[in-house]
């Protein structure tokens, strides 16, 4: 599955318009024979299954390769930006599970009461909306209107201490409460069958939105991580998209494929742990 999934990204980007070296290539004051030995340097002039097979090769050897943009290796590129994109995420996916499960629960409890029936219209609501809108808006009123929290994350963050700490978890507090809502409503309704049925059966389809859910929070960040302008990862791929740098789009969005793939394949292997009935051949 993950080879296909490389063989059809790599064509796309491969065939897609544009041209990393383009701004070279309509540069006067770069010799023509400077863009050509550069193309041929990175091997794009070589034949599309040529380049396929040795940057599939490569990548098996953990070479992901160079940023045209960045001159470094993307490798290095995507380790400067992981740190905060785990911080972010994981702390949006904590912030889903702690919301979820209690509203979940007493939904459960009482159905069809005034409570249930406003957590319902909120989960409908907080699912339907997109994370950019929900974004636009937290900018709006917490940083505009009441000006609370800063709408641009730093990294270069002037303080030690205690207050470097505070600092990042302001600046934080946005981009993580429009993913973790998110996450939260969507997983509402699943959630309160752990009250209606016994636990073990019950986590069958917790685990379906979780492991489905932590690829989709990754991809989610895309767009949060560009509106806030956290330097991550997904502020990272939106860069190299624009900027045609194909090594780290490549690398990025395989790597999203690689989770997609992977907790699909552990949420399958839980169901056996979980509901004995279920029996692999």
């Amino acid at each position: 599955m993950l080879a296909g999934i490389s063989l059809v990204l790599f064509a796309i980007l491969a065939l897609a318009p544009g041209d990393p070296f383009e701004e070279l290539a309509t540069n006067p004051n770069v010799p023509r024979e400077v863009a050509l030995q550069l193309r041929h340097q990175f091997g794009l002039d070589d034949p599309l299954p040529v380049r396929y097979a040795r940057w599939f090769g490569s990548m098996l050897h953990g070479d992901w390769g160079f940023s045209f943009v960045s001159r470094v290796n993307v490798t290095t590129l995507i380790m400067q930006r992981l740190p905060t994109t785990l911080f972010v995420l994981g702390s949006a996916q904590l912030l889903g599970i702690l919301v979820a499960l209690p509203i979940g629960t007493l939904s459960a409890v009482r159905p069809y009461s005034i409570f249930d029936q406003i957590a319902t219209t909120f989960a409908f609501i907080g699912f339907s909306l997109p994370t950019f809108f929900t974004g636009l808006l937290f900018i709006l009123f917490f940083s505009i209107y009441l000006d609370w929290l800063p709408f641009i994350y730093r990294a270069d963050i002037g303080a030690a201490g205690w207050r470097w700490w505070w600092e990042h978890a302001r600046q934080a507090i946005m981009p993580v409460a429009v993913l973790g809502l998110f996450q939260g409503a969507k997983g509402l309704s699943e959630r309160a069958t752990i009250v209606k049925h016994a636990v073990r059966n019950a986590l069958i389809p917790v685990v379906t939105l979780v492991a489905l859910q932590i690829p989709t929070i990754f991809t989610g960040a895309v767009i949060t991580e560009q509106i806030f302008r956290v330097p991550g990862i997904g502020s990272l791929l939106i860069t190299s998209i624009l900027a045609n740098d194909t090594p780290v789009i490549m690398a990025i969005t395989f790597v999203f494929s690689c989770l997609v793939v992977l907790f699909n394949l552990a949420a399958d292997l839980l169901y056996g742990w979980l509901d004995p009935r279920i029996s692999y051949r």
